[in-house]
């Protein structure tokens, strides 16, 4: 039996054994922004799982940008060198390293989910959100400020910055995010950007900023190494960003290097109507790569070996981010290779407690 979700990726100068990412998940489990022996556990784990790449969670360019008080963050010197000691060990289990860079926007500062999740308020030791406009995310939560220029020129150099961080860390994969509701989804989106200047009403307005984060990113990573960008390709909201506008920004995305979008959706307003099924995000995956000819991963509630192989068998999506099922299960790589007939094998270590494959 062949298959094709485990077969060899090449991007830039990057090889990928196979098609199975770990996608970033927030831990909350930092301390001032720096990892600690939690994310060297969680994150070495899912790499003697065999994911073909191990992508750190969303790592806050700023302070003010985190969601919770346990984010981590890359926007001190001393955080990126914590940060290479962790590359430094997945590339030891013979994984592809990735990070994700961020910022909240009106959705930073709350509790950690297991703590409610609510909104941290000042006196709580919580900081004043930014947003591209004062729209608060929800009743619960404040009215955030509306950057200004100076704020728009600071926020993008702490992205470049971050990048740089994590160039010199020796990440393989760096990722944007520009999805869920943070804050470059904030500016795409017209349920979230009311601007009436140069980076705001018309969808050229809108995405305008992001665009330029991009490709002021790209400029600073080498051009060797992949740049992904993760985008919630619907609001799945009456009025909001649309499939068709992601199609329009993956175009743009493309052409200024970007070498994979990662396709989600959703995050940017509490009363959005989703869909949720197993696969529910994929054709919006498909659409883009249809669409574009582009490179395109595929995220969410994708639970089950068969299905990621259907997803790259099919050419919906070059490849396959796991979330959850990968927390449940961080060997589900080697699960999914046993299952499809795939010669995937675990460290030397754990060889006398692996099956064959099957054939």
């Amino acid at each position: 039996m062949s298959s094709s979700l485990f077969t060899p990726l090449t991007i830039g100068s990057v090889t990928f054994p196979h098609r199975l990412f770990l996608s970033p998940m927030c831990q909350y489990q930092a301390k001032e922004g720096y990892v600690t022996s939690w994310h060297h556990v969680h994150l070495g784990a899912r790499a003697q799982g065999r994911a073909a790449l191990v992508m750190v969670e969303a790592c806050s360019v700023l302070p003010e940008g985190r969601l919770s008080l346990y984010d981590v963050g890359i926007w001190e010197d001393g955080q990126g060198k914590a940060l290479s000691s962790l590359v430094a060990l997945l590339k030891s289990l013979g994984a592809q390293t990735g990070i994700q860079l961020a910022h909240g926007g009106r959705k930073a500062s709350c509790h950690r989910p297991w703590e409610g999740g609510e909104h941290l308020s000042l006196k709580e030791g919580g900081w004043p959100l930014l947003a591209p406009s004062a729209v608060a995310f929800s009743n619960a939560f404040p009215v955030p400020a509306e950057m200004d220029s100076g704020e728009m020129e600071r926020v993008l150099e702490s992205f470049v910055k971050g990048a740089i961080r994590a160039r010199e860390a020796g990440f393989d994969v760096l990722e944007l995010h520009l999805a869920h509701g943070y804050l470059l989804h904030e500016f795409l989106s017209p349920l979230s950007n009311h601007r009436t200047d140069q980076w705001g009403g018309s969808l050229e307005g809108r995405l305008g900023y992001p665009m330029e984060v991009v490709r002021r990113v790209r400029e600073v990573w080498p051009e060797d190494r992949p740049l992904f960008v993760r985008i919630s390709a619907t609001d799945w909201a009456e009025g909001g960003w649309t499939p068709d506008d992601s199609v329009v920004l993956s175009r743009r995305l493309f052409a200024a290097g970007v070498d994979l979008v990662d396709a989600s959706s959703g995050g940017l307003v509490p009363h959005a109507v989703i869909p949720v099924a197993p696969m529910y995000q994929v054709p919006l995956a498909e659409k883009i790569r249809t669409e574009t000819g582009g490179s395109v991963g595929a995220v969410g509630l994708i639970t089950r070996p068969e299905e990621a192989e259907s997803i790259v068998a099919t050419g919906m999506a070059d490849v396959v981010f796991i979330g959850r099922a990968m927390l449940r299960n961080p060997y589900w790589p080697l699960e999914a290779a046993q299952a499809l007939g795939a010669p995937l094998l675990p460290p030397d270590s754990y060889l006398r407690g692996w099956p064959a494959p099957k054939r």
